[in-house]
């Protein structure tokens, strides 16, 4: 699919307030290692495929699927699908995750967006849909932390990496669709807090 937009990013549009509650909401919740596809399902994972994932992805998370949190960011959703000229079909968002990437913590290359729809027939928000549109909030500031840059990768007549300092302001807001590859440099000091959000609809015909 050829994009003109492989971003569209709004700055410093959350309230600084609202980040910080989410930040002190997200920390008091179960958090736990991140993990990437290659865990999906397994119940016993060896240590070889805990490392391979930890050297793919590095980084706390939780899952919050607060109204208060999806009510502040849906209206930008919606905005940057039109005004960035995709006007993708979406109806329903997966939990939020709050992600902390502290010293050295990480996301190599990847994409939002599984190879199939959902298959979960207990969950009609879900079944038969793909991911069709990711987001990213700067929950924390650039001058709080190194490293920890967002780069994307475009794939028009050649491949040209794109870093996304539009969001580095906190409260920033940065979407894409979800079968955009992109990365999440280390951080080399202090600590990066984000919230990302997938949306959701039938498969593109």
């Amino acid at each position: 699919m050829n994009l003109h937009n492989y971003f569209y990013y709004f700055k410093s549009v959350l309230p600084h307030k609202l980040c910080d509650d989410i930040i002190n909401f997200g920390e008091s919740q179960n958090t736990g290692q991140a993990i990437t596809g290659i865990l999906q399902d397994v119940k016993n994972p060896s240590k070889k495929l805990l490392k391979k994932n930890l050297k793919q992805r590095n980084s706390t998370v939780a899952f919050l699927s607060e109204h208060w949190i999806y009510k502040e960011i849906h209206p930008y959703i919606q905005r940057a699908n039109t005004e960035a000229g995709w006007n993708f079909e979406w109806d329903w968002s997966e939990p939020a995750q709050f992600t902390k990437y502290a010293l050295n913590q990480h996301y190599d290359w990847h994409k939002d967006s599984w190879d199939l729809p959902y298959n979960d027939i207990d969950n009609k928000n879900k079944h038969g849909k793909i991911r069709k549109l990711s987001v990213t909030c700067s929950l924390s500031d650039s001058s709080e932390y190194e490293g920890g840059e967002l780069l994307f990768k475009t794939f028009d007549q050649k491949q040209k990496i794109i870093k996304c300092d539009q969001i580095a302001s906190k409260g920033s807001i940065v979407v894409f669709p979800s079968f955009v590859w992109h990365t999440v440099k280390p951080v080399t000091k202090g600590t990066r807090y984000s919230l990302v959000m997938w949306n959701l609809g039938y498969p593109f015909k």
